[in-house]
């Protein structure tokens, strides 16, 4: 599946990949700095009805969230992991394998051995035109 957005109609592009994806499982989010992850995630969490404020964890490693129904969503963000035995000592995995919840995942590169392996993998690019394009 592939999607070009831009911030005017980037709620149907969050639409669209759920609709794709699903409400459930592990979506790893790969692309350079600046590319849109977290601005991405955010419209994903307010699809889902998340009323809190969605920040990327950068230093907490994740953050917990609850859809409107009350589903949990974890948003991960491990650019600063320096070797996967710390995601695995904050127990990323038992995360990636709770049932009936949603993992967001910024930087998924640093941890992706320990990728489920029906993760969806989710490149973002910025188009010359300033559009975000996403390939899943």
């Amino acid at each position: 599946m592939e999607l070009i957005f831009s911030l005017e109609n980037i709620r149907q592009a969050a639409e669209a990949v759920l609709e794709f994806t699903g409400q459930e499982g592990v979506l790893a989010f790969y692309g350079p700095m600046g590319v849109g992850k977290t601005t991405f995630i955010k419209e994903l969490s307010r699809v889902l009805g998340v009323e809190d404020t969605v920040n990327s964890p950068s230093f907490a490693l994740v953050n917990e969230y609850q859809t409107a129904v009350g589903t949990p969503v974890y948003h991960f963000d491990f650019y600063r992991i320096k070797k996967i035995a710390e995601a695995v000592d904050m127990g990323a995995e038992e995360y990636f394998y709770t049932p009936a919840a949603l993992c967001l995942i910024e930087w998924p590169e640093c941890i992706e051995p320990m990728l489920p392996s029906d993760t969806y993998r989710i490149t973002m690019e910025t188009l010359p035109s300033g559009e975000r394009k996403i390939s899943i």
